[in-house]
Parts: structure tokens; sequence; C-alpha cells
């Protein structure tokens, strides 16, 4: 999750087509899949899966570099050429290129970086600006496949409901289950991942997520915001999975770990002392499997 400087609402629908086809040419040559997003005006959040690192043939390199500079002018394709030559031969200078390619995949931070970097400059060149455009370096929390995956899946898509925008996120066109809903292999083949079924049976099962027992959404008037729901919480009030979704709840971008206990534990036991292996577990509200590292500062409940 990352947001503009000063949380400004910089974006109008133009800006978050932009993002929308960086994201998705930057993951395929950083080789990182996108699960679910969602760009708002002023913010975006993305459910990413970050393969471990593996072999890249040099034909592989090749085509995902062509991928993130396209572009069929003489340049061009003399420099795909000579970087060709170079590879075939195994020269110092084809080395130092798979070399520095390779250092970009399958890295979370890299692919961020190197998405916010170019939007920004194809942003401040359509609107004449200059400058930092992000308020600061992205947030990141670590999911478990599963119940965790289902429901932060369900909490981004469900972000233009919060923000006001639509009754159902299939109306927004800027999220990952619209852009399924519209017929997109590469959305369908996320969210098919995150319920580890397909999409066809896929379809059903994620919006009874979104949307509780019932498959309809609910009118604006009625959905729960964060006072009513710091409200309800602290008499003693119940809400279903699928209202507290209606919710910000911060435990979905500060948490750190989501997942279960066992989940959390063997990543701080593989962090090579990173993270503090006896530190206590926070429940995430009514969600009872659900846990995450560290419950977000200066904030008890959302």
């Amino acid at each position: 999750m990352s947001r503009t400087v000063n949380g400004e609402f910089l974006f109008a629908a133009e800006d978050c087509e932009l993002f929308r086809v960086l994201m998705r040419i930057v993951g395929e040559y950083c080789g990182v899949e996108i699960l679910t997003y969602a760009i708002l005006s002023n913010h975006f959040h993305l459910l990413v899966r970050v393969p471990e690192k593996q072999v890249v043939s040099d034909d592989e390199l090749i085509r995902r570099y062509q991928v993130l500079h396209p572009g069929r002018t003489k340049h061009h394709l003399a420099r795909v050429s000579a970087i060709k030559a170079a590879l075939a031969s195994n020269s110092s200078n084809g080395q130092m290129w798979r070399e520095r390619q390779l250092r970009r995949m399958n890295d979370i931070s890299l692919y961020l970086q190197m998405l916010k970097q170019s939007f920004s400059r194809e942003y401040n060149r359509r609107h004449g600006r200059f400058g930092t455009l992000w308020s600061e370096r992205f947030k990141s929390v670590l999911v478990e496949p599963g119940v965790a995956l289902q429901t932060v899946a369900a909490y981004i898509d469900l972000n233009c409901i919060r923000a006001r925008l639509v009754e159902d996120p299939k109306e927004y066109r800027f999220c990952g289950y619209a852009e399924a809903i519209g017929g997109s292999h590469d959305a369908r083949a996320g969210i098919a991942w995150i319920l580890g079924q397909p999409w066809a049976i896929a379809a059903g099962a994620y919006r009874l997520i979104l949307f509780g027992s019932g498959s309809a959404p609910r009118s604006l008037k009625g959905q729960i915001g964060d006072k009513a729901f710091s409200e309800a919480m602290r008499s003693g009030g119940k809400l279903t999975a699928s209202e507290m979704l209606r919710c910000r709840v911060r435990y979905f971008t500060d948490g750190g770990i989501l997942g279960g206990k066992r989940f959390i534990q063997d990543v701080a036991e593989r962090s090579q002392g990173f993270l503090n292996k006896a530190k206590s577990f926070t429940p995430v509200l009514d969600w009872k499997e659900l846990f995450t590292y560290r419950r977000p500062r200066g904030c008890a409940l959302v």
C-alpha cells in the first residue's frame, strides 16, 4: 500500500488506468504476480505473489525486457540485437546485462520501486509537474495463503465501497474484482489462485466473501462507518466478517504479518533474528483464526 504526498487526491481515471497498465507490465518483467488490487485517487493497494527466485533463461530475459521496453524503432531493434549478440557470446557486457536483469527478478521492493518511479515520471510529464509524488516508502504485510489471503483480498476489493464510490466493486473499474468480472484472464487467474479453485467456481465463492451470506450488495446508506464500528466494539456489539470488511481495519495494512499463529511463528524463526520470536500475537478482532505480528500504533481497534 502506498499513498500520494500529503494524501492529495491526484489521480483521475486516466491516471488510474496508466497505473493499472504499468502495474502489470512491470509485474511481468519482474516475475511478480498480481492477485488483486485497488487504485484510488490518492493511494493504491496491491496483493501480489512473489515466487522464489529461479533460473531465468536468456531468451526469457530478453522477452521480459521487450515487455518493459516495447518499441519497433531502428534504435530499439538495434539495441535488442546487440543484447542478443552479447548474451550469445557471453561477453563481459552480456554478463553484466544478464546480472543486472536477474537482480530485479522476484523482489517486491524492486518491483514497487520500478512501478512507482515509472508511474511518477509519466504522471509528471502528463501533468506538467515535478518533484515527489509519493508520501513515503510502501507499507507491506506478509499474508498466509488460505483464510488470511482471502480476507485481505476482499478488503482490498472493497476499498471502493468504503470510499463511497460505488455500491458494488464490480462497478469500480480500477479493482481486481471488476477487471475479473469484465473478462480479464490475468484478473481471473489472480482471484482463482486466491481461492485455490478454477474461476468458474471461485467467482461465486469470492462474491460470498465480499458480501457475506448473500450475493447482493447492501445500500450505501446501510454501510457501517469507522465511528459506528468503534462504538459497536466498545459497547460489546458484534459485527459479521463482511461488515468488518466495510470498515477501515488497520491490521491489514500495518500488521506486519497476517495469518495463523503457526505461520507467524515460522516466519519469525526464519527471519534470522530480524523479528522477535517471543513477541505476542495480536488477534484480528473477531476473526478467531487470524492474528498479526504487531498491533497498529495508536489504535486499539481499527
